[in-house]
C-alpha cells in the first residue's frame, strides 16, 4: 500500500489513479499516524511553498514525513513535495522547508524571451544509476510546471536535470528518497514506468531502494 500525503495541495487523485493504473494499491491521508507508519509514501504538491509549509504544520505531519524518511522506507516527492524536502523556499519571501535535504528553492530568473512558469514537455539526462531510475532513459519526456527550482547543497543527490534557460535539478535520490520536479502523473508512458518502479520496488523492499 502507498500512502499520499494529503494537506490540500496536490493532485492527488490524479496520483492515486496513476498509481492503480501500474497495478498499485493507494490511499489518501492526512493522518500523522498513518504517515509515519506507511509501508511506502508520496508527498505530492501544487502551489506556494510558504502555503504548503504552514498546512503541513497545522495538519502535525511535519513530524510524520521526517520520521518516515528516517526510516529508510521507500518515499516519493512529486514538484512542490519536491522542494519542500529542502532548507528554505523562497517564493514571496524566505520560508522554512522540511529541511530533509540541504539546499534552497529558488525563481527561475531567465531572459524575457523565455516564459516563467516552465510549463509543458521537457527532456531529462540521467546522472546516476538506480532500480527506479534503470527503467528511464536519457532523454524521456516528462511534463513541468513550476517557477522556481532545488539548489541542492550537495550535488551527488541529483539524479537528473533538465535544461530551461540552463541546465536546473529535475530529480534528486538519496538511498530510499526520490523527488521528482517534473509530474509523473502527467507524464503518460514514461511517468507511468517511474510510477510501476516505486511501486515494485516498495513492494517487494524492507528498506533501502538502493
Amino acid at each position: 500500500m502507498i500512502t499520499i500525503v494529503d494537506y490540500q495541495m496536490g493532485n492527488l487523485r490524479s496520483v492515486q489513479k496513476a498509481i492503480e493504473r501500474v497495478g498499485g494499491e493507494a490511499r489518501i491521508s492526512s493522518d500523522p499516524r498513518e504517515i509515519a507508519t506507511a509501508e511506502k509514501l508520496v508527498l505530492p504538491g501544487v502551489g506556494a511553498f510558504g502555503d504548503a509549509m504552514t498546512e503541513l504544520r497545522r495538519r502535525d505531519l511535519v513530524t510524520a514525513i521526517a520520521d518516515f524518511v528516517a526510516t529508510e522506507r521507500p518515499f516519493l516527492g512529486i514538484c512542490l513535495g519536491l522542494q519542500l524536502l529542502f532548507e528554505r523556499g523562497f517564493e514571496h519571501g524566505e520560508h522554512e522547508g522540511l529541511g530533509i535535504l540541504g539546499g534552497d528553492v529558488v525563481r527561475f530568473e531567465l531572459p524575457r524571451t523565455m516564459k516563467v512558469p516552465h510549463m509543458g514537455w521537457n527532456t531529462i539526462t540521467k546522472t546516476t544509476q538506480g532500480p527506479i531510475l534503470d527503467e528511464i532513459a536519457d532523454g524521456s519526456h516528462f511534463y513541468f510546471v513550476h517557477s522556481y527550482f532545488v539548489r541542492p547543497t550537495d550535488p551527488s543527490i541529483v539524479a537528473m536535470t533538465c535544461d530551461y534557460g540552463g541546465s536546473f535539478c529535475a530529480a534528486v535520490r538519496r538511498g530510499n528518497l526520490m523527488a521528482t520536479q517534473f509530474h509523473p502523473e502527467k507524464s503518460q508512458a514514461d511517468g507511468l514506468k517511474l510510477l510501476a518502479a516505486f511501486n515494485k520496488i516498495a513492494a517487494t523492499t524492507e528498506g533501502s531502494i538502493q
